[in-house]
């Protein structure tokens, strides 16, 4: 198995990204036969409900988690929470699923968001070296 940092996280939802903030965070690699992943996230208590209504429901995640390092891309997976624990001011939240692999990178999809937005030329260029330092979030798979 291996371990990672979980730096950011966000759930894909039909109508755009929710992010999860996170206080702390790790992600493991199971390397088992089925190339599961743990990804546990130490959020706010104020995610309780969201991530206990999907528990109750078995219902399917699609999520977004930047390891390691912030400039790094988000990697998608497909996960089911498997357990939630409530501790004083916080909860942790425990994901199960697998790396979904996606045909776009990062700078492929921002570059289709932004030439959505109708940008080009010198506008277009700069708006596209800002963001790819910055990583802001952008769904890398479709619900």
């Amino acid at each position: 198995m291996k371990t990672f940092k979980l730096i950011s996280l966000q759930v894909v939802e039909e109508d755009g990204l929710k992010e999860i903030a996170l206080d702390d965070g790790l992600i493991i690699n199971k390397e088992d036969e089925y190339s599961n992943w743990l990804i546990e996230a130490y959020t706010d208590k104020s995610y309780t409900r969201y991530f206990s209504d999907a528990l109750d429901q078995q219902k399917e995640l699609v999520v977004q988690a930047v390891i390691t390092k912030k400039e790094n891309d988000p990697a998608a997976f497909v996960t089911r929470v498997s357990s939630i624990k409530e501790l004083e001011n916080h909860i942790s939240v425990l994901l199960e699923g697998s790396l979904k692999r996606t045909k776009s990178d990062y700078a492929e999809l921002l570059l289709d968001s932004l030439l959505q937005s109708g940008m080009e030329g010198d506008v277009l260029l700069n708006e596209f070296k800002t963001k790819m330092k910055s990583k802001p979030g952008l769904a890398a798979v479709k619900k």
